[in-house]
């Protein structure tokens, strides 16, 4: 999750843990000689971060239009896409790492450590925004770039950063961590629903997900365009609340959402309607299989099909042991290290998706681009993810065998 990649603790669950995301006999050799080791008793939910890897490179891919691989990212096999899938992963993570500091050790901690976190964003989202305008002067000065969407902060320069400092401003491309950052300041109001009304906090934030789809104009309104933000928070809080109540069914439930064979099959049928209904058939050179026209569903104020199929995908994804097989593989490692240290990366993959698409404005959908946009930005963000991992923990202790998902203790 980019909202607290880099401040998770443990997921501590009544059966089992979910070993170290570079744990396992297999690994170990691998990751020493990497300089990659676990802290002692460290133990992570390496399906999260694998998930949230997976996410960050789908976001990274869909921010290049001219990137081939965009063809074939999340977003073209069902309604939703891979900011639904961070956005209900940073509700998750954010129960595992701030709802644990409240319990432990009290409010007054949690709502530090909070706050710090959001500073954190927001520092990020402004070293964004100062890089993203120092590129694009560079390229009007030198190329001619004409941003139209960007204009008021080359007329009204301090106005309109102004605007931005106060996340009143959100450029295209910049409007994820402002979200980010609503939500986390939002937590503690949500933990506190989650521990003392559970039933009453979860309907709640859904009424207000509802009153986002049926009045639009319930948004906060980005200055730049005088529209509202493209993710509304009124709605978007919804599906992190529900990440956050998750957690919690997770913890009581040894990792692992309960499976239930009526819920399987219908996550799988809808997945499969969506895929049928959202799938671009004759952009792949396929005869087009959707028996009826069916319009992409709204985003800004996350559809309700967007929401069932992002619950769908989730559902499968954590009720199941096999993912957690999958994140004790090597070749899962450099997801793993990227959701891990998602903020961090995140930001590193928004300069570089921002370099290639000013160059690709330039030279064109040359081969040559469309080969180095994956090769140097995902190459980019996996070796900045693993840097950061050894940098992490450079006095870990070796690896150790530690109890797989699914096990018993």
């Amino acid at each position: 999750m980019i909202a607290t990649g880099g401040d998770s603790v443990p997921l501590r669950t009544n059966l089992h843990w979910q070993r170290c995301p570079i744990s396992g006999s297999r690994l170990t050799a691998w990751a020493r000689n990497m300089g990659l080791a676990c802290p002692s008793g460290s133990r992570r939910d390496s399906r999260i971060d694998l998930l949230r890897g997976f996410a960050l490179a789908m976001i990274y891919i869909d921010h290049v239009p001219d990137n081939p691989l965009t063809n074939f990212t999340m977003r073209n096999f069902g309604f939703a896409d891979a900011a639904e899938l961070f956005v209900i992963l940073a509700g998750v993570s954010t129960m595992i790492a701030y709802g644990r500091a409240f319990e432990r050790d009290g409010a007054a901690s949690g709502l530090r450590r909070v706050a710090l976190r959001c500073l954190r964003i927001y520092l990020a989202q402004a070293g964004l925004l100062l890089t993203t305008l120092v590129f694009l002067h560079l390229w009007r000065q030198h190329f001619g770039l004409e941003a139209a969407d960007l204009t008021p902060f080359f007329e009204q320069p301090w106005r309109a950063l102004t605007h931005a400092l106060a996340l009143q401003a959100l450029p295209p491309s910049l409007n994820i961590l402002p979200l980010y950052v609503l939500l986390l300041a939002l937590f503690p109001l949500i933990y506190a629903g989650v521990r003392y009304a559970p039933w009453v906090a979860l309907p709640l934030s859904g009424a207000i997900w509802v009153g986002a789809n049926l009045d639009h104009t319930l948004n906060l309104t980005n200055w730049l365009d005088g529209q509202g933000w493209f993710f509304n928070p009124f709605a978007w809080q919804f599906l992190f609340a529900i990440g956050v109540h998750g957690s919690v069914v997770l913890r009581r439930n040894g990792g692992h959402l309960p499976r239930r064979r009526l819920l399987t099959v219908a996550s799988w049928a809808f997945l499969a309607a969506s895929l049928v209904l959202a799938a671009p058939w004759t952009m792949w050179g396929l005869p087009d299989l959707r028996p009826v026209a069916f319009d992409p569903p709204d985003k800004t104020a996350l559809a309700p099909v967007r929401l069932l199929d992002i619950l769908a995908i989730v559902y499968l994804a954590l009720s199941s042991p096999w993912l957690g097989r999958v994140a004790s593989r090597k070749w899962a490692v450099p997801l793993i290290v990227c959701g891990k240290h998602s903020l961090e990366v995140f930001t590193l993959a928004t300069v570089v998706a921002l370099v290639f698409r000013l160059l690709f404005h330039d030279f064109g959908a040359i081969w040559q681009l469309q080969v180095a946009v994956n090769v140097v930005g995902l190459g980019a963000m996996v070796a900045f993810g693993l840097l950061l991992e050894r940098k992490s923990a450079p006095h870990g202790h070796p690896i150790g065998k530690h109890v797989e998902t699914g096990g018993a203790t």
